[in-house]
């Protein structure tokens, strides 16, 4: 049985560390191929048109390539038929000729028969043409251009690639009149070359008459036709492969331009976001250095006043120090009460203990005793429950919303309604004050409102004449949380 050798601790470090390598390196290997946003978009652009374009090009270049082989099968087949009715007028004229002497001799008439083989031995026409004459048993009795094989037997001759020639010859000839395609020496240079014979029989001498055309030129011709058409192949491939380079340089220098321009729009934007951070968080900043120095601090410098005087009182002995410590006490109660209503305004603390129904009531109740405006509140509990964000978005641009009615709307009664719907949730505040100017039409307000409702996935319209504003924010369904979310004892107990 294999023995198990511990090396103790600093080995069992070593592996783990040796491990932690690996995947560090494993980690590293897998960002460095982990393409960007823009690369997935340049990938997505250019591998459809990759793919297409490869795709074109086969299909172009197999219709191309059939269609050429077709017109060239056609252009050889109709060059050698040609050759071959050359052939058979060759042989027909060359019958004619001697037909009376051969019509009228007998079989075993040697004078007749060696008057016709005078005549074919004579009859030589061009570079290469002849006529041969085998007898039925193989013997070459007539071969102008090559006598070597006059009176040998060539039976069973065959050419370099193994096909043979004078036996088909002559089984063609004892059924009348045919053609046969084989390798034979040209007379002029004694190199093979592709001939195709025309045969006839003598039946009644047993002669196989014929004369044969060397087709190299044909074949030639079909080669050269065959080379040119795949050389058109190819340079249509390369024109095809030089437009896809230009293509794909155009999408990316187009994507490119366009990454630089959503690049500026995003630095523009991101500035123009900073900017309006800078500027709400200076606001607020003023807007709560004003709460605490018109009130807290009043306040403050009030009580302080109060206990020194309260303090001299006691000194003194004087019998009214007593009501000064009740003035005191009074004031670090109202102390009190306006840093809670600061810390309220900031972030509301029945927002998150009850929800956003109570939250509202309670920012509403606080309005109308603060401005004397009318207002009215109007809520139904809906099944689902909002989440926090929601709830926050909702909050905030009803207070907004508010601030807007408070300080330009000069209205005399405001109504908020949220209710519950299929496509999700919607707040509506409403005033009858003069409605909305154009210069504040792109306010600071309102674009808080929008990012803020943009961000949830929602929608924000503003209504707004001279009778009165109305602004509506609706949250999608994917904000609602379901009643067994809600009813789960784990979670907070809130309501919308």
């Amino acid at each position: 049985m294999p023995r198990r050798i511990d090396r103790g601790p600093q080995a069992r470090l070593i592996v783990e560390k040796g491990g932690s390598l690996v995947a560090s390196r494993a980690q590293t290997w897998r960002d460095s191929i982990r393409l960007s946003y823009g690369q997935k978009i340049t990938l997505l652009a250019t591998l459809p048109l990759i793919l297409a374009v490869g795709a074109i090009a086969w299909i172009v270049a197999n219709q191309s390539r059939q269609l050429a082989e077709n017109e060239i099968s056609q252009l050889e087949a109709r060059l050698i038929e040609t050759k071959k009715e050359e052939l058979r007028n060759y042989v027909t004229q060359a019958r004619n000729g001697f037909y009376y002497i051969y019509g009228n001799a007998a079989p075993d008439d040697e004078t007749a028969k060696q008057r016709v083989a005078n005549i074919l031995s004579a009859m030589i026409y061009g570079e290469e043409g002849f006529f041969f004459v085998y007898d039925y048993d193989g013997r070459a009795i007539v071969h102008p251009r090559q006598t070597d094989y006059i009176n040998q037997d060539l039976s069973g001759l065959t050419d370099s690639l193994g096909t043979p020639v004078v036996d088909p010859l002559i089984e063609i000839a004892r059924g009348g009149a045919g053609y046969h395609t084989f390798l034979w020496p040209k007379p002029s240079t004694g190199e093979e070359a592709m001939m195709v014979a025309y045969v006839t029989g003598f039946q009644s001498w047993q002669w196989a008459v014929g004369t044969g055309v060397f087709i190299d030129d044909v074949l030639a011709s079909v080669a050269s036709a065959r080379a040119e058409t795949q050389a058109r192949i190819e340079r249509t491939f390369v024109y095809i492969v030089l437009i896809t380079i230009l293509a794909l340089l155009g999408v990316f220098i187009t994507g490119l331009l366009l990454n630089l321009r959503e690049r500026r729009l995003a630095d523009a934007k991101l500035r123009a976001l900073t900017e309006r951070i800078i500027d709400t968080q200076e606001e607020e900043r003023g807007r709560v250095a004003r709460e605490l120095h018109d009130s807290i601090s009043q306040i403050l410098v009030g009580i302080r006043y109060t206990l020194e005087l309260a303090r001299k009182r006691v000194m003194s002995g004087d019998v009214k120090a007593s009501q000064s410590l009740d003035k005191g006490i009074g004031g670090l109660t109202e102390a009190i009460h306006e840093v809670r209503r600061i810390s309220s305004d900031l972030r509301p603390g029945v927002l998150d203990d009850l929800g956003l129904g109570p939250a509202l009531k309670s920012l509403v109740d606080a309005f109308a005793e603060r401005t004397g405006i009318e207002t009215e509140f109007q809520t139904v509990v809906f099944r689902n429950r909002l989440d926090k964000d929601a709830k926050i978005a909702l909050y905030r641009i009803a207070q907004e919303a508010l601030t807007n009615v408070e300080r330009h709307a000069e209205a005399s009664r405001v109504t908020i309604e949220v209710s519950g719907h299929r496509q999700g949730a919607t707040m509506r505040v409403q005033d009858n004050g003069r409605g909305i100017d154009s210069d504040r039409s792109s306010g600071l307000g309102l674009r808080n409102m929008q990012e803020r409702i943009d961000q949830l996935g929602g929608t924000l319209r503003v209504l707004s004449s001279q009778d009165g504003t109305i602004i509506e924010a609706s949250v999608p369904l994917s904000h609602m949380l379901s009643p067994k979310t809600e009813r789960d004892p784990k979670t907070t107990r809130k309501s919308a």
